[in-house]
This record gives structure tokens, sequence and C-alpha cells, in this order.
């Protein structure tokens, strides 16, 4: 047996094709913004704590010291260098809308700093977020204008799909502001969800998209070790979350996109939105719930508070890496059981079973909300009737100790 050892094949010429080949392009775009991110955050962090621009706690926050928020930058940077070592040139209409998102996340990039440093009425960030969406919709004629025969629809017509393909925008960016609650929640939901549409755009020969995407999931592997730690902590603020969610919305869109044309395929899943909708699983359930539940007690459903999933797990008894966990098997798994169960199942009763699930979720959010209350309201209880040492005897002390 003729076996090549590594000097042998570097000798060959065969790491300068490795290098070009667009797959390794791609893993290699996700290992050099996770190291990029890696040597980038501890530079973050000490310029952050030197010029004071940390979260302090509040009265939703999960931790207990002042923190710092810019890890944004960090994503940006290394999934940016990462993405553009290589030439990227093999679809041009690829390349031309991801030329056009370039413009949206710098522009999401310049506002998500902002807020974190100085914050930025809610009304203003909306319609900046809304002007970085229609960049993409108007300029790159990027929308959703196929509803893949759910209730019956299939194309739809423009006045339709760009309001649809904004909403959706707006809907997934903050959506993973919203999760973006405790340690690693955000950062790990996103980096499966960039991982399942990169690795589906990589097997369908769309490299632009699938090493934006790799680059984007290495950042936030990167981001993630620090996230987690205790010594050197750092969120990704509001500079992170944006330009994160603004990407998954990009290849949540796309995504769509590209499956109209595997329509007539047989071997192809034709469950587009419905693999969407499982992917973003958590966000999506946990934003709908929580402004379910603000309206129905007559509040503002953007009126911030501690009623999310991530606050529930983390009030029963679970710290953040187990409650973060938790969420990400919650999409691992149903995404798993979906490819696995979803046979000739139409798009139509796959929507009704994904309505059917989160119907589940708010019966089990709500119980475990309501076994919250019933503990803490017997801690109180039983702090209330703390023994009077004058009042006890010695043999009741012994069995007080006891």
């Amino acid at each position: 047996m003729d076996i090549k050892l590594p000097l042998q094949i570097l000798s060959e010429g065969n790491f300068n094709s490795m290098i070009h080949h667009d797959v390794y392009q791609c893993i290699l775009s996700f290992l050099i913004a996770c190291f990029l991110s890696i040597i980038s955050i501890p530079v973050i962090i000490n310029l952050s704590n030197l010029l004071h621009l940390t979260a302090k706690p509040g009265f939703r926050s999960s931790h207990q010291t002042e923190t710092p928020t810019l890890g944004g930058i960090a994503i940006f940077a290394s999934s940016l260098i990462a993405y553009f070592l290589w030439p990227h040139s093999e679809n041009t209409l690829d390349s031309n809308i991801i030329n056009l998102s370039m413009t949206g996340v710098i522009i999401l990039f310049f506002l998500g700093l902002k807020d974190d440093i100085l914050a930025v009425d809610p009304t203003k960030k909306l319609i900046i977020q809304i002007f970085a969406s229609l960049i993409l919709v108007a300029m790159g004629n990027f929308k959703i204008d196929h509803f893949y025969g759910i209730f019956g629809i299939d194309a739809v017509p423009d006045i339709v799909s760009i309001p649809l393909t904004v909403f959706v925008f707006i809907a997934i960016i903050n959506a993973i502001n919203l999760i973006d609650g405790i340690d690693g929640l955000a950062g790990g939901i996103s980096l499966i969800a960039g991982l399942g549409f990169g690795i589906w755009f990589i097997l369908n020969d769309h490299f632009s998209f699938g090493c934006l995407a790799f680059a984007m999931s290495g950042s936030l592997l990167g981001f993630l070790r620090f996230n987690f730690s205790r010594t050197s902590k750092i969120f990704m603020g509001d500079t992170g979350s944006l330009i994160v969610g603004y990407l998954l919305s990009i290849f949540a869109v796309e995504f769509l996109s590209l499956n109209v044309g595997y329509l007539h395929d047989p071997n192809a899943y034709f469950n587009a939105p419905i693999i969407v909708m499982v992917l973003l699983i958590v966000p999506i359930f946990d934003t709908l719930r929580v402004f379910i539940v603000r309206i129905v007690k007559g509040g503002s459903p953007f009126i911030a508070d501690r009623n999310h999933m991530h606050h529930i797990l983390i009030d029963s008894g679970l710290n953040h890496f187990w409650a973060s966990f938790t969420l990400w098997m919650v999409t691992i798994l149903n995404s798993a059981l979906f490819f696995a169960f979803h046979g000739n199942i139409t798009n139509t009763a796959s929507l009704y079973i994904y309505i059917g699930m989160f119907g589940a979720y708010m019966v089990f959010a709500y119980y475990m909300k309501r076994h919250i209350a019933v503990r803490n309201e017997k801690k109180k209880l039983a702090k209330s009737h703390t023994f009077n040492d004058k009042d006890v005897s010695p043999t009741q002390k012994v069995l007080r100790d006891l």
C-alpha cells in the first residue's frame, strides 16, 4: 500500500488545490473566524473595562457584575475577514445579493454599536432595521414570492411578498435580540442555525452563502468561549444580535427562494418554510409566547420583563449553561425529528403540527411559571415562620438544628 506522508502531499502541490477548493474554503472560513474572534475579544474586553462600556445588572439581568457588551464587534470583524479572504464569483446573482447584504450588515453594526454605548430610541431602531432590509428587497429583488402550497397558495404577487419579506427580516432580527438574555443562548442557537443553512448551501453549490454562514458560525463559536467565561465574560450586545439576526434572515430568505427551483424534483425536500421555522423554533416560539402573554395581561408587547423561557429555566434552578443547552437541544432534536418523520406530509399539515407544538409549549411554560411561583411562595412562608429562641425549648432547638 502506497501511503503518502503530509509533507509529500504538500510538496505535490495538493495544498494549493485544497485551499482553492470551495468546500475547504468554507471550512477554513469557519476556523479562521473562530480564531480571530478568540484573539480579538480579550482586547475588546480590556478596552470596554477601561472606557466603562459595560452593562450594569438590572431586574431582568441574569448576571451579577458589570460586563462588557461589545462582543458583536468581534463577531462582525471576524465574520467579514474570514469571508472576504476568498474570491466568490461562482454565481453572479449570489455575489450581488451578498454585496448588497454587506451594506445592511454595516448599517446594523453601527446601529447596534451606538445602542450598546448610548441607547437608541426603539422607533428609530425599527426604522433603520426596515431600511437595511429594504436595501436587499428593493435593490436585489430579494423576496419571499412562494408559499410552497401552504393553505393552497403557491406564487404570491409583489404587493404581498415585499412587505412579508421585510416582516420576516424584522421578526428574525428582533427574535434573536430577545433571546439574548442568558449566556450562550443567542450565540448557540444562531450557531446551530448558521451551520444548518451553511451545510445546505454547500451541498447545493451556493458557496458564497455557505462560506458566509460558516464564517458567522465560526465567529460565534469563538464568542461562546468568552460568553461562558467567569473571569473574562462578554456579551454580544445589540451590535452582535442585530447583525447575526440580519444574516440569519438573509440565509432564511435565500433558502426559501432557492428551494422554489426544486419544485418538480422528486428527490428534493419541498418543506423549506417548515425547515426554516424548525431551525429557528426557539426564537420564534419564545417571541410569540412573550408577546401573547404581555398582550393578554394588558401590557405592551414591547415592554421588557422576565417572562422569557430562558428566565423561566434560570428561575427553576438551572444555571446559564444548562438552560442554554436545553434550548439548543430543543432546536437539534426538533430538526432531527422533522427530517426523520416528515415523509409525505404537506406543508399545511406540517404548519398545523407546528402550531400544535407551540400550544404545548405555551402550556408547559404556564405550568413552569406556576410551579416557580408556588415554590417561591413556600419559601416566603417558611421564612416568615422562623423560630424565636426565647419560645423554644432545648429539645425543640436540637430538633430544629437537625
